[in-house]
């Protein structure tokens, strides 16, 4: 493989998910990408701005990670579980109180009017 292939293949592959006008400023909602369901979080004043995280609570097995609240832990943009109310971090998914729990975490980024996904 060369070097230019090598660096492609290492390039996300970036997925239309849904558009800016479906999301709600600092609040969840959910999306189905790829058989799972991902919590999408827009947070407009942050560099970031859409954040996507699994919508399944490790602790109860409920997808209620999208209806859970936003906040801010010291420097960690978090999402509290509506359920057990654990902290989860926006931007890697690790729970602040259970270091064995653990979100799955996906690229986002909004191009233009769309919410892209990889």
């Amino acid at each position: 493989m060369t070097q230019t292939n090598t660096a492609r293949a290492l390039e996300p592959r970036w997925q239309p998910l849904c558009h800016l006008t479906d999301l709600v400023p600092q609040s969840g909602v959910v999306a189905l990408y790829e058989g799972e369901q991902v919590a999408l979080f827009y947070l407009p004043e942050t560099e970031q701005k859409v954040f996507a995280v699994g919508n399944r609570d490790p602790k109860s097995g409920a997808n209620v990670i999208g209806r859970g609240i936003v906040g801010q832990l010291g420097q960690d943009l978090v999402i509290a579980s509506p359920l057990y109310k654990q902290h989860f971090r926006l931007a890697d998914g690790g729970c602040l109180e259970y270091p064995e729990q653990a979100l799955p975490t996906w690229a986002v980024r909004l191009n233009g009017e769309r919410v892209e996904i990889a």
